[in-house]
């Protein structure tokens, strides 16, 4: 990869690209031969209890995103800014904040010290930050504890997919992705039953955030009997340990097949490091802007608004907040594990262009039915409710099936190994960004020009998501990582 590619190529043409998947599958086929038989697919029982444990950090980042949204208000009575719309935005938005710093570094740190390391840095700021949180009397310490948490969820995402996908067999690598999207709806469900008694039992916000301490620290203990990532170690000429971990991930049958993939893309040259201005311009570019562009139009959509801020979007209609939340977290569940089934099947493109044409549908829907309010009719209110309590669970069904597990996994597909860690996090620092202004002036929108306006605007973002990914994206769906790479940056 290292001065083999012409810099005038550009690093995402999908004419060329499709070319090169073909070249490589018959050159892959000849590879793949032990004694004249086909080796076949490594074992996918090796890699899973690896694919676990990250799991953990995506399971942590789904129940920070959503144990404030039961114990907001009871919260901020105990906290003295009950009724300040702008001091709860910043309740939630103090954790994507800390979130887009711990984002800036999770590359750097990941391709430092390791992918296992980075795992266990990214736990101690959530146990720290969740038992301020659990102890503040005031609104500062709980800003506080929401900032060291997000530091925590800023690195475990990028770092997750990174590991995942490098740990994971082709043939299997989009299924386990997805899985870290199911870790994340576990987590938010989680938060969300653990919260029911928030509004009846004083304090019990306090036991909310104290739980996830717990999953943090297994996460850090557990870290410690993982295998490393071979990608790293071989980027860091440790062969002969990459080869071991190989051998432990995969079999020891299909490690010749593995490094001579490895040695094909990468020299294994630990100096050449990657500089930030890469990944700003010249041939790395586009794939960056691909991967931000992605991410941005995630959180455009409006997704998290749903997550944050349902239990009051739903109260102003006159539904149980409770039973609300339940059906949001059953669609998000079930909408993960079909694109868990679907992605090794189907494809990241398809199940992309079908999550965001469903989201924009569902936000059309949900439009219509805010529009009726001007009658005011008490019957009609209530069927609104009733609509729009429909149309968010069609509308997070939806996300789950594509806009949520793809963007992650496609990335740690498409980008370069020398690069992978390091663009990553420019995307989920976009990501952050985006997420954080989101949190921080949904309340105040809503206030100002009403549903109808607001999620007229998340529905154009989804509608120019399915244009940008129909011209953009192109399918990486049983290709090795290293076939993706050649691919996308051809050789002179």
């Amino acid at each position: 990869m290292r001065g083999r590619h012409n810099e005038a190529v550009s690093t995402y043409k999908r004419g060329p690209a499709r070319e090169h998947f073909n070249a490589f599958e018959k050159e892959e086929t000849s590879v793949r031969l032990l004694h004249g038989k086909d080796i076949g697919n490594p074992s996918w029982r090796r890699s899973l209890p690896h694919m676990l444990i990250a799991a953990i950090s995506s399971f942590l980042f789904g129940y920070h995103l959503g144990v404030v949204n039961e114990t907001l208000e009871s919260l901020s009575v105990d906290l003295g800014f009950s009724g300040s719309t702008l001091a709860e935005g910043l309740v939630v938005s103090a954790c994507l904040g800390g979130a887009f710093v711990g984002s800036l570094f999770s590359g750097w740190l990941a391709d430092g010290v390791g992918r296992r390391r980075a795992f266990q840095l990214c736990a101690l700021p959530m146990i720290i930050g969740a038992s301020v949180s659990a102890t503040t009397k005031n609104l500062w310490g709980m800003l506080l504890g929401r900032l060291l948490v997000g530091a925590g969820m800023g690195i475990g995402p990028p770092v997750a997919a990174l590991y995942v996908a490098e740990i994971s067999p082709a043939f299997i690598r989009g299924t386990f992705g997805s899985f870290t999207q199911i870790a994340t709806c576990l987590g938010l469900m989680g938060s969300l039953f653990i919260g029911l008694p928030a509004k009846e039992i004083g304090g019990w916000w306090r036991v909310c955030f104290w739980v996830s301490a717990v999953p943090a620290a297994a996460l850090a203990f557990l870290m410690e009997f993982c295998a490393e990532s071979p990608h790293w170690l071989f980027k860091k000429g440790r062969g002969t340990e990459a080869e071991a971990e190989f051998e432990r991930l995969l079999g020891g049958i299909h490690v010749k097949f593995a490094m001579a993939e490895l040695s094909r893309s990468d020299s294994g040259d630990e100096s050449d490091t990657v500089k930030f201005s890469e990944l700003l311009h010249g041939r790395h570019f586009k794939v960056v802007f691909l991967g931000s562009a992605l991410f941005a139009l995630q959180q455009l959509s409006g997704i998290n608004a749903v997550f944050y801020f349902s239990s009051t979007v739903f109260k102003s209609f006159g539904i149980p907040s409770d039973l609300a939340n339940i059906c949001i977290g059953i669609a998000n569940l079930s909408g993960s594990v079909i694109a868990m089934i679907l992605m090794d099947k189907l494809g990241r493109k398809l199940l992309l262009l079908g999550s965001f044409s469903g989201m924009a549908v569902s936000l059309s829907i949900q439009v219509i039915a805010a529009s009726s309010l001007t009658s005011g009719s008490r019957a009609l209110y209530l069927s609104v409710g009733g609509v729009l309590l429909n149309g968010q669970c069609r509308f997070v069904l939806m996300f789950s099936l594509g806009a949520g597990p793809v963007p992650s996994l496609l990335l740690s597909e498409i980008f370069p190994g020398r690069i992978r860690a390091e663009a990553m996090a420019i995307c989920m620092a976009v990501h952050w960004v985006i997420n954080f202004f989101v949190g921080l002036f949904f309340l105040r929108l809503l206030e100002q020009i009403g549903a109808q306006y607001l999620y007229s605007i998340f529905a154009t973002f989804c509608f120019v998501a399915v244009i940008f990914v129909k011209r953009n994206v192109v399918e990486t769906k049983g290709k090795t990582l290293q076939e993706i790479e050649r691919a996308l940056v051809p050789p002179e």
